[in-house]
């Protein structure tokens, strides 16, 4: 080959590679780009989502607090129309919705009488020292009908009470709550939340659906509304299951006498035989907790509204505790997602 046909050749070559390389950075560069604008895309497209989830979340906040001003409203007026009465035939127990609030909104709601459900503050006096045993004794029946062992009342009375001992024998020591991992310790105080329960070892969340529907956390003292009490806590107070039975029947039965049911004198003669009383008595002895007046009531002033807030197809629930003090004003002490 002549040198001068080689020296030719050379550029040429050269000039392919120098096309190759061009034509890799060429196509790095439009994957990069295109990773860029991905991510970009990716980023400004959540953002947009986060923006119309806060969006819709504040709207279902701002309904729900209407919902609670509505709620407050029904409660006074019922209070204005029967003071001395809380049933489930009144106006406040009717839910509501789905109704449209807005464009693209809606809003279903209901109200719960907190205080027909077992108190589980009540199982430890206000001194936080003795223990209630006739709310013990009914707790444990309430957690026997719902297929839980009653043991899990003395648990609990130990999560509560004041004593760094426990006050009911074979009831878990403050010190095994320190080995769990992780290690916490019992709060000694009355409860805000009646999930509570769930920091029992082993109780577990299967057994606390079981009896979450039956349960509150209130101040201590509060009296049971049998008016609007389950008729699994009228039993578990009964001591026998003259309501639970057949729930369906007491249900009919409920709404059949279109107020208050069982009535407090119908309950009272029947609590007679577990209390030791006479109806309008009081019961023997000079324990107070004894007292079917204390025990029981008619009416409540803690009650528990579920707004169901639906915004653009995004659906929010959220719970509101309210209450009514004694003049029928009416005021929300909690707001919370989750309902227990």
């Amino acid at each position: 080959m002549r040198p001068g046909r080689a020296a030719a050749q050379r550029p040429i070559r050269m000039r392919s590679r120098e096309r190759g390389v061009a034509l890799l950075v060429a196509i790095l560069l439009v994957a990069l780009a295109t990773m860029i604008a991905a991510t970009l895309a990716y980023h400004n497209a959540m953002t947009a989502r986060r923006t119309i989830g806060a969006l819709d979340y504040d709207r279902a906040l701002l309904v729900t607090e209407g919902t609670e001003a509505f709620a407050a409203y029904a409660l006074q007026q019922t209070f204005r129309a029967q003071p001395n009465t809380t049933d489930l035939d009144q106006p406040w127990a009717r839910p509501i919705g789905p109704i449209p609030v807005s464009t693209g909104v809606t809003l279903q709601a209901s109200l719960e009488d907190l205080q027909g459900r077992f108190n589980l503050n009540n199982l430890v006096d206000t001194d936080g020292v003795t223990v209630n045993t006739q709310q013990l004794n009914a707790f444990r029946r309430l957690l026997t009908l719902v297929g839980l062992r009653p043991q899990w009342a003395d648990d609990f009375v130990n999560w509560i009470d004041k004593s760094p001992t426990p006050a009911l024998p074979d009831a878990p020591a403050e010190s095994t709550y320190v080995e769990m991992d992780p290690p916490y310790q019992t709060p000694n105080l009355p409860i805000t939340s009646a999930s509570e329960l769930l920091a029992l070892p082993g109780f577990g969340r299967e057994r606390f659906a079981r009896i979450a529907p039956y349960v509150t956390a209130l101040p201590v003292g509060l009296a049971l509304n049998v008016c609007t009490a389950s008729p699994y806590v009228l039993d578990a107070y009964l001591g026998h299951t003259q309501f639970s039975s057949d729930p369906r029947q007491f249900a009919k039965d409920r709404a059949a006498a279109g107020g208050c049911f069982p009535s407090t004198s119908e309950f009272e003669a029947a609590m007679s035989n577990v209390l030791g009383t006479t109806p309008g008595g009081s019961a023997g002895g000079t324990a107070p907790q004894n007292n079917f007046q204390q025990l029981f009531a008619m009416q409540s002033s803690w009650f528990r509204l579920t707004s169901v807030v639906r915004a653009d197809g995004e659906k929010f629930v959220f719970y509101s505790v309210l209450y009514r003090d004694s003049n029928g004003s009416v005021e929300p002490i909690l707001r919370s997602d989750t309902p227990n």
